[in-house]
């Protein structure tokens, strides 16, 4: 049995130890790194293993650095990118800022999840601690403004900088208590206890005081598998977060010339001009489309249009109205022959002429002109290189073969 030193102080960050054993674990990648790895077991560690949704402290034993720690049997296993001689006494060094972080997050998740069971009733059915955020899934679904309540009352438990105790309750003790648990556990229970706020089982470590948190910030809530998935940041997370947001705001803020405070109704009123002016743009749009039609002889025959100031889905209204002004097949290219021309092109019955099946006609189009498209039998888009007066030639005697 490794001794577990993390439970007697949870602020220890350097230690010694004793090697007893170390064998070859694996080769291959191993959270992100490539190489040979070595599984060690000490008499005794500060190294936090995997568990309870919190993932293993890293750090170095004696400049070998331990990348994972897993605990089996009772034995707790160091994964190592060198190997360490049994019998040897070693210096262990945790990674300290992650550690604390870890715990900020972690005693933040039972303050809220202590104050959600008992204002709601809900139970915390999973958590996750990542890498940048730290997720609760609740049974059952909450409200952006519950969850503002939540963080206050949260943050109040912060502020009372309250002793997080850690009980080894006996069997009898156990079943006199009321507390939170997600799993059932055999042997001794370890319980977590917030004065006040929350009564739970946990191998974790935990930060001394509630005050160590910093800040409980919860970012989001969204519906998950019929209940509530809440997003946490605490202390440094919090932090970090919040520069990059005020950094953002900052730049936000200059840009449309307003105040940090009202730079989301300066937003709202731009996108209130942008949808004014989309609708301007797409009204003159509409009238210069007309007029472009109206300057084509309504002769029947092929069509080929170059325009610089119609693209996107006004070529392929262009396009139409051409066609249903009794033509029997219309393109219409926008772009240039440096950067090369975007294309629609399509084809009708005109009651004289039977349309042509676009499809075999730009494959002769795209072979011709090094084009890349394709579509249905009476319309095809893509894009195509060459002189617009090589392909309105090539355009106009093709199709008026064809047709």
């Amino acid at each position: 049995m490794t001794e577990k030193l993390f439970y007697q102080d949870s602020h220890l960050a350097e230690f010694e130890a004793t090697v007893i054993s170390c064998e070859s674990a694996s080769s291959g990648v191993l959270n992100g790194k490539k190489g040979d790895f070595y599984s060690v077991e000490l008499d005794r560690t500060a190294f936090f293993p995997e568990g309870g949704g919190q993932y293993a402290d890293t750090g170095v034993l004696s400049g070998v650095r331990v990348i994972d720690v897993q605990e089996t049997g009772g034995g707790i296993f160091h994964v190592t990118e060198s190997p360490l001689h049994p019998g040897t006494t070693v210096t262990g060094r945790i990674d300290w800022e992650e550690r604390f972080m870890k715990m900020q997050q972690h005693s933040g998740e039972h303050i809220v999840s202590g104050l959600i069971h008992s204002r709601f009733g809900y139970d915390n059915v999973g958590f996750h601690l990542g890498s940048e955020n730290c997720t609760m899934d609740f049974n059952g679904e909450l409200t952006k403004e519950q969850l503002l309540e939540i963080e206050l009352e949260a943050n109040r438990a912060v502020w009372k900088n309250l002793e997080i105790q850690a009980l080894y309750p006996s069997e009898e003790e156990l079943s006199q208590m009321e507390y939170r648990s997600k799993i059932e556990i055999e042997g001794q229970v370890r319980i977590i206890v917030v004065p006040g706020y929350d009564i739970c089982a946990c191998c974790a470590p935990h930060v001394v005081h509630t005050g160590e948190i910093g800040v409980i910030k919860l970012t989001n809530v969204q519906r998950y598998k019929g209940g509530a998935r809440v997003t946490m940041l605490c202390g440094i997370r919090a932090l970090k977060d919040y520069e990059v947001k005020q950094a953002q705001a900052g730049e936000i803020s200059a840009m449309l010339c307003a105040k940090e405070n009202e730079i989301a109704e300066s937003v709202r009123h731009m996108k209130e001009e942008t949808v004014n002016l989309k609708y301007e743009l797409a009204e003159r749009e509409k009238k210069l489309i007309d007029l472009r039609v109206g300057m084509i002889p309504k002769d029947g025959e092929p069509v080929c249009v170059f325009a610089e100031d119609i693209e996107g889905e006004a070529m392929r209204k262009l396009m139409n109205l051409v066609l249903e002004d009794g033509h029997g097949f219309c393109a219409v290219f926008h772009g240039d022959e440096k950067s090369g021309f975007r294309y629609v092109m399509g084809s009708r019955d005109t009651g004289e002429k039977d349309p042509i099946d676009m499809r075999e006609f730009v494959k002769q189009f795209n072979s011709k002109f090094d084009g890349r498209g394709g579509g249905k039998p009476e319309m095809v888009q893509g894009t195509a290189k060459g002189s617009e007066p090589e392909i309105r030639e090539w355009i106009l005697e093709k199709a008026g073969e064809a047709g």
